[in-house]
């Protein structure tokens, strides 16, 4: 019996060999890859192929998962029923007293010069009966702009987000990349009145990307910047683009840029190693990147000489598309992880940062139903 696209998933997760499913943003066909054994493949230099699942911490190892067999569909999604209500968080004093004071300690940090900006992130814990196929699938209905996927690993774990961060595109040479920072709680207006710590948070995240790419790409493009909504919320937004130098390996492009500043903060190894000692949890993958690792894609072009018109070449692409692991959870059976964090600047107020993080959490939590 042929096995439907979410069978197929339920299948390679009862069987626990590892899988990936994902929708790129924008797109209505879901791409699911399966692995078929349970070892567990780690990058060495960003020239493997497969789906790569990387961690914030990049001495930590990015794990890769081969694609064996691949599917792709549009799924006809179930619509959520209209009574249902997401699942609410109570307000843990010990933890936003907590993180109430990470965010000073950050805001002190800057002030003496030790730092330029820093992200601080939390955990938010709820329990839930749901079916993981089933939250990812409410994934897809509500963020249909969002990078949505549902990754499994036997030996790793299961995770799920929607991140609307592109953190670097690849082909063959051409290469993208976002620089996006900034938050603000969508309330219906057709665009948001920045404030100064937003539009400073954006600069500095635009001018780490630019400085980063120098001397790895032979020109680069600067968009202006907009204001770009990812679900319930707004942000700030700056597309670059160029041509990478030949000599520049994949490998080198992605160690430049990550962690972001939108993720870590600046100086960037100064900043990594304050969050690894302050934050009272395991980051593991979230604010770390995912997605396709040199994909190839073979192209059929008509023949330009005159007397072969009608005869086509072919030509390989070669393709890496990777996102930031925002807007993201682990799942552990009953118990679900949501991460949420902000950026901290000079000018942050720590009630006003602890805010954003739970507006930031409300993208998780509305999947998620009594």
């Amino acid at each position: 019996m042929r096995l439907n696209f979410l069978d197929r998933i339920s299948q390679q997760f009862k069987d626990q060999l590892p899988f990936v499913a994902y929708r790129k943003p924008n797109e209505e066909i879901v791409q699911l890859i399966l692995q078929n054994n349970q070892e567990l493949h780690t990058v060495v230099d960003y020239e493997e192929t497969g789906f790569v699942f990387a961690p914030f911490n990049s001495n930590e190892n990015a794990i890769l998962i081969k694609n064996d067999s691949s599917f792709a569909e549009i799924l006809q999604l179930e619509k959520t029923e209209e009574n249902l209500e997401s699942v609410a968080v109570e307000e843990n004093i010990s933890e936003k007293t907590f993180h109430l004071e990470l965010v000073q300690k950050g805001v002190n940090e800057i002030k003496l010069g030790n730092l330029e900006k820093v992200v601080f992130s939390r955990e938010v814990k709820v329990k839930s009966s749901q079916n993981p196929l089933q939250l990812y699938q409410n994934i897809l209905s509500h963020y249909p702009t969002a990078f949505c996927y549902i990754w499994y690993h036997p030996k790793v774990g299961m995770w799920l987000g929607a991140t609307p961060e592109l953190l670097l595109e690849m082909e063959n040479r051409q290469l993208r990349t976002m620089s996006l920072a900034g938050t603000m709680k969508y309330n219906g207006e057709s665009e948001p009145d920045w404030g100064n710590k937003e539009l400073e948070e954006q600069h500095m995240v635009t001018q780490f990307i630019t400085d980063s790419l120098k001397g790895k790409v032979a020109s680069y493009d600067v968009s202006e910047t907009i204001s770009s909504r990812a679900g319930e919320l707004w942000h700030l937004k700056t597309d670059i683009s160029g041509v990478v130098n030949l000599e520049t390996g994949i490998g080198a492009i992605i160690h430049s840029l990550h962690p972001t500043p939108a993720v870590g903060g600046l100086p960037k190894l100064k900043a990594r190693d304050f969050i690894l000692k302050n934050e009272n949890h395991h980051r593991e993958f979230y604010t770390g990147f995912l997605g396709e690792l040199n994909f190839k894609e073979e192209v059929n072009r008509p023949e330009k000489r005159r007397n072969q018109e009608n005869r086509a070449y072919r030509t390989i692409k070669k393709k890496t598309l990777l996102f930031v692991n925002l807007r993201c959870m682990k799942i552990q059976e009953e118990q679900l992880t949501i991460y949420v964090g902000g950026g901290i600047t000079r000018e942050s107020d720590p009630e006003m940062e602890w805010k954003e993080t739970s507006d930031k959490s409300r993208t998780m939590l509305n999947i998620i139903h009594r």
